[in-house]
């Protein structure tokens, strides 16, 4: 750290740039970067390199090579397609190739083939002169110029909208320069035509003049814009250069150098609460960092280079070497700049002091606290060690903070330990054999869900799940996603037997909380690993995630048994009816006879949905029972004529017949003689009579005036007296006809007394023809027949007459003190005589 300064390069008065070595590459590269269309993914990112020298013999075909920014391989393919013309990563780090004739390849971080697409005829038809791959908020957008030197875009390739831009006045040859501006949520395109811009949206071609520009400035070369969108530069063919923002409505700064010559590869190289934001360029052997500042940062490079434009700075790999070029961040300038009296480096040489057990120590510590400066000592060395890349740094500022907060009060430690914590999961993913570079601004920006997300995707499951546990992140937002990921990668796996893999599976997982075995069932299948698939859904625990599952792999009858097993008749009803679809009826019903329950539920169905598939089932199980029973359901639908309903009658009281149910046979052909009579009456009277029971019919005539037909319908279908009596007085009394109802009690004995009589007559509030029955009820009822009609005299003579002390009590219950006077005293002698024997 005595030399932690030596490659700091100042920008202007305030800034300092410096480049950070990352790795040594590994990849032992045959041809140059700049034989090779390359492409390196944001955050840390992996490399895609496609050979695009010609080789001299004809059958022999470059490969698509994929690494990881340390320069290891992840995977390599021959490149058997059309000629590339660039190459882009997604934000999801899926590898966008897209050829001469328009199609863009999507391929997996493994180079495996996902999916293809096309922009568009006229792409086809005039070929790619030139594309980009952009990231915006709407998700991951490719920009192309064609042939026809017209521009197609893109905005987000997962859902394919395409885009023609118009037409760019008087453009005979393709724009010396252009690039992709995210303005005001919209994707639009910035083009130079020598000294001329024009800005494309989507109905509207414009010339744009850019504030502040050197009227001396010459003919566009280069542009870029920032990571974030906010920011754009431009390169002119006389050294000047120009910055502002992305809006075009605001200079943020200019610079000159010496040379004129475009630069390979122009990016931005800036931060949040930058003080000196600056443009990279280089060109064969050059790096140029230029800022708002007159004098600007040279490198010279020993290899061709690419820059990678990140967040907080640039990656800048060759065929050796991989290096960091970054803005100073004011907090490591703080505790490093020489000869700083600032108090996170007061505080960093105090622990030093210490640890040499030096009084020098105390001698800096009081200074930082007489100045109350030792919380912000603290966090300027927190600060800058999430800045730093070497370990040995981290831990000396760490200590310094560590130090210094055992002297604060009430000290807060979540910052510290959060800063700790997340150093630590960035050393590891550092290491070379994983080779993701993230700063601490990227990884805050990343979040730990995506940066474990890009693990799994890299298939390092045990780092991650190890910086699952660190972190202490739950079941669900952690381990058992990448195991859930680890076994749809181990199925994809063909060196071993299915049984081996499902065991192996099962004893890694086990019941881990969020883990699907059916979603890594899903995968075996989609891999053409049935039987696998098969074996794993028998961990699944829950039958409505298996059931879909065995369905779409055609397992139709084991997901019966799995659906059945559950006891869900919702999940039994989908897979029937999907068996119904999939197999012919023989075949259907055969399934389902074995399967009783699942035909049980069938038959509930076919009850609402489809009565003659219902019909065929009892057919095919004599169930001669049912059979009549349906008929004489379908008998009475809506939509049926009576000829039609009979004959279902008939046809159900043969089916019971055949079953021997003599009981509902007969019951069936009374109905049937009700039918026939009921449909002759409607016919005789022209009134409704139809689908009244018998009781009604009977009521009805007799409410009509039709008492023969009345009393042929009680002999003909043999009503019981006493039925057919309640049944005629009632309908005699609603229908008032007091004198037929008085012949119809003097035309014979009354099967169920004279009581009916008086109480259908007060019933109708008829108290005059309720008297004359009361006298002819029996003696037992004769009280309260007496009561009914409102006679308490007759009732008390008959309660005496039969000298029954419950009837007298009855009666007198029924007195008033003033009116009934003359009978309560009649009743209560005849109690007292009654008392004395």
């Amino acid at each position: 750290m005595d030399c932690y300064t030596a490659n700091w390069d100042p920008l202007g008065e305030e800034a300092y740039y410096r480049k950070l070595d990352l790795y040594s590459m590994g990849w032992n590269l045959r041809e140059d970067l700049r034989d090779c269309l390359v492409a390196a993914a944001p955050y840390g990112g992996p490399i895609a390199l496609l050979k695009t020298k010609k080789e001299k013999s004809p059958s022999s075909r470059p490969p698509l090579e994929i690494y990881s920014a340390s320069g290891v391989l992840l995977a390599s393919i021959p490149w058997k397609n059309c000629p590339a013309v660039h190459l882009g990563w997604t934000t999801s780090e899926d590898l966008l190739c897209i050829q001469e004739d328009g199609s863009v390849l999507v391929y997996s971080l493994f180079c495996e083939f996902k999916r293809r697409f096309s922009m568009g005829n006229e792409v086809l038809q005039n070929h790619v002169l030139e594309a980009k791959v952009f990231h915006t908020e709407h998700g991951t957008g490719v920009a192309i110029l064609t042939g026809a030197h017209r521009f197609t875009m893109a905005t987000n390739v997962d859902h394919l909208k395409l885009r023609r831009l118009p037409q760019v006045p008087g453009l005979q040859k393709p724009p010396s320069c252009w690039t992709v501006l995210f303005q005001e949520r919209e994707t639009v395109i910035l083009l130079a035509v020598g000294q001329d811009l024009y800005l494309l949206d989507n109905t509207t071609c414009s010339p744009v003049t850019l504030p502040g520009l050197s009227p001396h400035a010459g003919s566009y070369l280069r542009m870029a814009v920032s990571f974030t969108h906010r920011f754009l530069a431009l390169f002119t063919d006389t050294g000047y250069i120009w910055m502002g923002n992305s809006n075009l409505k605001e200079k943020l700064g200019e610079s000159t150098c010496e040379f004129r010559a475009p630069p390979k590869q122009m990016v931005w190289c800036t931060r949040s609460q930058s003080k000196q934001r600056a443009v990279v360029m280089a060109w064969d052997r050059h790096l140029l960092v230029a800022g708002n500042a007159e004098q600007c940062i040279q490198y010279s490079l020993d290899e061709d280079s690419y820059l990678v434009p990140e967040l907080d700075g640039v990656r800048i790999f060759s065929r050796s070497t991989h290096e960091f070029l970054h803005e100073i961040p004011e907090a490591s300038q703080e505790v490093f700049k020489i000869a700083s009296m600032a108090p996170g480096a007061l505080l960093l040489e105090a622990q030093k002091e210490y640890e040499k057990e030096s009084q020098k120590a105390d001698e800096y510590l009081r200074e930082i606290k007489d100045q109350n400066l030792l919380p912000e000592a603290v966090e300027q060395c927190i600060k800058a060690a999430s800045y730093e890349h070497e370990p040995e740094i981290q831990k000396s500022l760490l200590r310094a903070a560590s130090f210094g907060k055992c002297f604060i009060d009430k000290f807060l430690p979540e910052k510290f330990v959060g800063t700790c914590r997340a150093l630590r999961v960035l050393n590891a993913i550092r290491d070379y054999q994983i080779g993701i570079p993230l700063t601490f601004d990227q990884y805050k920006q990343l979040t730990t869900e995506v940066l474990l997300d890009r693990l799994v995707l890299r298939r390092l499951y045990p780092i991650a799940i190890k910086i699952c546990e660190y972190l202490r992140l739950s079941e669900f937002q952690g381990i058992s996603r990448i195991l859930a990921h680890w076994a749809c990668y181990k199925v994809q796996q063909k060196d071993k037997s299915d049984e081996e893999v499902a065991q192996a599976i099962n004893q890694k997982l086990g019941d881990t909380p969020g883990i699907s075995y059916s979603e890594i069932a899903a995968r075996a299948y989609d891999c053409g690993r049935t039987e696998l698939a098969i074996k794993l859904v028998e961990y699944e625990p829950q039958s409505g995630k298996q059931v879909p599952l065995l369905l779409r792999m055609k397992k139709s009858q084991l997901a019966l048994d799995k659906a059945i097993e559950s006891g869900d008749t919702d999940l039994v009803y989908t897979v029937v009816l999907q068996l119904k679809n999939d197999f012919g009826r023989g075949d259907f019903f055969m399934i389902l006879q074995k399967q009783p329950v699942a035909l049980s539920l069938y038959r509930q169905f076919c009850k609402y949905q489809e009565l003659d598939t219902l019909k065929v089932l009892y057919n095919q199980d004599d169930n001669h029972q049912e059979l009549g029973n349906f008929h004489v359901r379908t008998s009475y639908a809506s939509d049926k004529q009576i000829d039609s309903r009979l004959a279902s009658l008939q046809n159900a009281v043969d089916e019971y017949y055949k079953a021997k149910n003599e009981f509902a046979a007969k019951a069936t052909e009374d109905q049937i003689k009700l039918l026939r009579e009921q449909q002759r009456l409607q016919a005789n009277f022209d009134k409704p009579y139809l689908d009244y029971s018998l009781h009604d019919t009977v009521y009805n005539l007799i409410l009509d005036g039709h008492q023969k037909q009345a009393e042929q319908l009680y002999r003909d279908f043999k009503i019981p007296d006493k039925r057919f009596w309640r049944l005629k007085i009632n309908a005699l009394a609603e229908q008032g006809d007091w004198e037929e109802l008085e012949k119809f009690s003097k035309a014979k004995k009354s099967p169920i007394g004279y009581l009916p009589f008086v109480e259908i007559g007060m019933k109708h509030r008829n108290r005059h023809e309720a008297k004359k029955y009361a006298p002819r009820v029996a003696p037992e009822q004769r009280v309260k027949a007496f009561i009914l009609v409102g006679d308490l005299n007759q009732a008390s003579e008959v309660a005496i007459e039969r000298k029954n002390e419950a009837e007298m009590n009855l009666v007198l219950s029924k007195c008033t003190a003033a009116a009934d006077a003359t009978i309560a005293a009649k009743i209560n002698h005849a109690k007292a005589q009654i008392g004395k024997k």
